[in-house]
């Protein structure tokens, strides 16, 4: 199962098998957007600048489950720091272009840190929405995380809220999902968060992912990790980090801003083109050029792997840690507008 106290979040080839393999009707997933769906914050210590983030995660469980012989194809056009136009004009048409039957799309975040109006974003969104289930495919539209108790960021809740508002609206009209991660009080844990305090770190996209499993109603081997009490900090050492914070990662961004300068610049998706998941990245220093085992038998290792670390974790117990005290099942989150089957195949 990994290792629960480990800031690392297992990886979903160490997850539990589910014993119904065909947990879910999807096939070709793609995920559309910023850096929460790029993943940043989540950096692949084997794949240097590459970032895994909740969308990679929730495309490795969807692959786990996949029946055998058959595959997930899963593509990510996401790039960050696009706003919801960008987002509209350069990933919507191509995505649709890959034939997916489920889509994600979290979007509209980058105009509200930029002051934009929430209602008037709601309008362009809901045309995106519109668009992506136009071909049947069913779609997760995310709404934002509570930023109270946020430095600066928190005085932007009463717009953030209005935002989340208006896209459960967007998704009853279109009949989408929305994972709720406002409700879910633990993302406002520091542990949730990278350095920035702006994107979600390895436990937060983990936490999400499982999430968002549990919002497409698929019996999943993601563990949530239940977090013992925040360790108290002093007055003191509480605002030298808020000093660095601004030192760090505010000043750079505030500078980005009045230059007109993105992250996103230059960069390009990282997974273009759908393909499947064969289970864990290879390590560092192995041959990209190496035949794929068949998928049967990459299950098989996985699934032996897993219940090696289960028994191991069984016989000594979780190490402990100051910030994660147990797991536990995450109670499954409430959604919006029902779920729809995908779309049929397509010649």
């Amino acid at each position: 199962m990994g290792n629960p106290s480990s800031s690392q979040p297992p990886h979903a080839s160490d997850a539990t098998p589910v014993d119904d393999p065909a947990a879910h009707p999807w096939r070709r997933y793609v995920a559309i957007g910023d850096s929460f769906s790029e993943g940043i914050g989540d950096p692949d210590p084997d794949r240097p600048g590459y970032h895994r983030g909740w969308a990679d995660r929730l495309a490795e469980e969807l692959s786990r489950l996949t029946p055998p012989g058959e595959d997930l194809a899963y593509a990510n056009l996401a790039v960050r720091g696009k706003l919801l136009d960008q987002i509209a004009e350069d990933q919507v048409e191509p995505a649709l272009a890959l034939r997916p039957d489920l889509i994600s799309v979290c979007a509209g975040g980058n105009d509200i840190l930029r002051g934009a109006d929430p209602d008037e974003i709601a309008v362009r969104l809901d045309a995106v929405v519109e668009r992506l289930a136009s071909d049947g495919a069913t779609v997760l539209l995310f709404n934002a995380t509570d930023v109270k108790g946020t430095p600066v960021i928190g005085r932007i809740r009463g717009t953030v809220a209005i935002y989340n508002e208006n896209v459960r609206t967007i998704a009853l009209r279109h009949d989408a999902l929305v994972p709720d991660m406002w409700s879910l009080k633990d993302l406002a844990r520091r542990e949730m968060w990278a350095e920035d305090r702006l994107h979600f770190s390895a436990l937060g996209h983990h936490t999400i992912a499982a999430m968002v499993l549990d919002t497409l109603g698929v019996e999943h081997g993601l563990e949530h990790l239940r977090l013992s009490p925040p360790a108290p900090r002093t007055w003191r050492a509480a605002r030298a980090s808020d000093a660095a914070w601004v030192r760090t990662h505010l000043a750079p961004w505030v500078v980005r801003r009045l230059r007109g300068v993105s992250s996103g610049d230059g960069v390009t998706a990282k997974r273009p083109v759908p393909e499947p998941l064969f289970g864990a990245p290879m390590p560092q220093g192995s041959d990209h050029t190496e035949p794929l085992r068949p998928k049967s038998d990459s299950l098989a290792r996985a699934t032996a792997s897993s219940t090696s670390a289960a028994r191991c974790t069984t016989a000594t117990g979780p190490k402990s840690s100051s910030d994660q005290a147990r797991i536990s099942r995450v109670t499954p989150v409430s959604t919006v507008g029902s779920m729809k089957a995908p779309a049929p195949a397509r010649a």
